[in-house]
């Protein structure tokens, strides 16, 4: 794990949550967000844990900006100070989709339907509940992002799509971080690299040799990283061992 920054006057800002906020995994009944739900239930920290998706009550829909919005509304009447938000939420292939290998392969109804599950549906989540967030003690959004939405770090080109939605989701993250310590100074809004993981998301890809985990593996290690980070972080781009990674 990469230890806290420092800030300007030298004290390390809190790393830890104040007892008794709310908790609310985006994506819940996906394989990470199913494992981050029962590691949360189990954090005493936290006095509520809410699972959000397409079939929770209420209901939260990334492609519906009315949804997102009655949720955050809901939320926000519990009356208890939201300290974390994780969107376990992604889009990557699907019958008849496959990543793309070239650019003749590029299809644009495909390529817009990454851009609205992996960039347009979380900017919308933090549009709606980054206002939410705690403003006294520490409180985090983290969504999922992916190392091959690193521009810096692609070498071997291709997955398109992916990417390019991925690395727009890292651009969004960083430039929201900006504008919430404005007024949440001990809040953080970061981009983490949850690694490969048995999902239905990556299990085509999961080649031999890769350092595939469980979803509870990778929702443990996802949370002992949100566990480090302080507001000198937010804005920040981790692979699922702490470790910043490249732009």
């Amino acid at each position: 794990m990469s230890l806290p920054e420092r800030n300007k006057v030298g004290t390390t800002p809190s790393t830890d949550f104040p007892a008794g906020g709310l908790a609310i995994v985006v994506g819940a009944q996906g394989g990470i967000g199913q494992a981050l739900v029962r590691a949360l239930e189990t954090d005493t920290r936290f006095a509520r844990v809410m699972g959000l998706g397409r079939q929770s009550t209420p209901a939260l829909n990334l492609l519906d900006e009315s949804s997102i919005r009655h949720c955050a509304q809901t939320m926000q009447d519990t009356g208890m100070p939201l300290r974390l938000l994780v969107d376990a939420t992604g889009y990557l292939h699907s019958e008849g989709h496959r990543p793309e290998k070239s650019w003749q392969q590029l299809d644009p109804a495909h390529m817009a339907h990454h851009f609205a599950i992996n960039a347009i549906g979380p900017a919308l989540l933090m549009k709606h509940f980054l206002p939410l967030l705690a403003r006294d003690g520490k409180s985090v959004f983290a969504t999922l992002s992916a190392k091959v939405g690193s521009i810096g770090d692609n070498q071997l080109g291709g997955w398109y799509s992916y990417r390019a939605s991925k690395a727009a989701l890292n651009q969004l993250v960083h430039t929201a971080a900006i504008q919430l310590r404005r007024k949440h100074p001990e809040a953080v809004c970061v981009a983490l690299h949850p690694g490969t993981v048995a999902t239905t998301l990556s299990a085509p890809f999961a080649k031999t040799g890769l350092d595939v985990k469980t979803p509870e593996q990778a929702a443990r290690r996802l949370l002992q990283v949100i566990d480090t980070l302080n507001a000198a972080q937010s804005g920040g781009f981790f692979h699922h061992d702490g470790t910043p990674l490249p732009w």
